[in-house]
């Protein structure tokens, strides 16, 4: 089983658009290329260059940031923003902060350091820990895509918590290689020492995965999201292609597909 999983990172890859858009139009090519030798070729080119402009004009939309965030608000469950007040009204007994990932080899420091995704969820429960007094978890280990001599990234949060002077981690869960993993030995860690009711930190277009995972392993779960798909600049930028753009999109589908995934299980 451990073996299929690691294919993971490939598999999810290859069928995002783009590894899976690039391919597409590259196939259409190809195909156009082989009809191109045959007689009287004009007549056999129109499919495949027609698919080929499809598959195209298919990524410039996947690479503005409108359609990234038209897609979050259809494909994805809609989560709000957590209220400070709504800790204490749920009776939240820990902060939960879900790893984002790990740059190991960060030359500026000479050592690992926290993705800007992972630090942006780990200050955000920075933020919820110093404004309620509860305590904070971080869940992250070496992700099924990560090299083996990678640090556990619970532990480098725990090394930029004392860099930035902020609260201590009173659980570190390290082992775990994706969300699954993270839920469930992040609930092994808390019920043994009593606590079942969490706030839950991740991006928003993470949260709805990451809210059926913690349930299931039996925690009650009060969403805490951040990092949701938008933009700031002008209505006409957000249709130009971006590298954000197609990050956004990437993060959204990937998201869809794995509620689809999990719907089958």
């Amino acid at each position: 089983m451990d073996s299929l999983l690691a294919l993971k990172p490939i598999l999810t890859t290859l069928v995002l658009p783009a590894a899976s858009g690039v391919l597409f139009v590259m196939t259409m090519l190809l195909w156009a290329w082989r009809r191109a030798s045959a007689p009287r070729a004009s007549r056999h080119l129109g499919l495949p260059l027609a698919l080929a402009g499809l598959g195209c004009v298919g990524l410039w939309l996947l690479s503005c940031q409108a359609v990234a965030i038209g897609l979050s608000l259809h494909l994805l469950p809609q989560v709000a923003p957590l209220k400070l007040e709504d800790l204490q009204r749920h009776k939240v007994q820990a902060i939960v902060v879900l790893g984002g990932g790990v740059e190991s080899q960060a030359a500026e420091y000479g050592g690992p350091v926290l993705s800007p995704d992972a630090m942006s969820r780990l200050l955000y429960g920075v933020y919820l820990t110093q404004a309620s007094k509860l305590p904070l978890a971080y869940s992250g280990g070496i992700g099924w895509g990560a090299n083996a001599e990678q640090v556990p990234e619970a532990r480098v949060a725990a090394h930029a918590l004392r860099y930035i002077g902020g609260p201590s981690l009173r659980w570190q869960e390290n082992q775990s290689r994706d969300t699954r993993e993270n839920a469930q030995n992040t609930a092994q860690l808390l019920k043994a020492d009593g606590v079942t009711r969490i706030a839950l930190v991740t991006h928003a277009w993470h949260m709805p995965r990451s809210i059926q995972q913690f349930e299931a392993a039996g925690l009650t779960v009060l969403p805490a999201p951040m990092g949701y798909v938008r933009s700031d600049a002008r209505v006409l930028l957000q249709w130009l292609p971006s590298a954000t753009g197609l990050r956004d999109s990437s993060w959204v589908l990937r998201e869809w597909l794995g509620l689809w995934v999990n719907r089958l299980h």
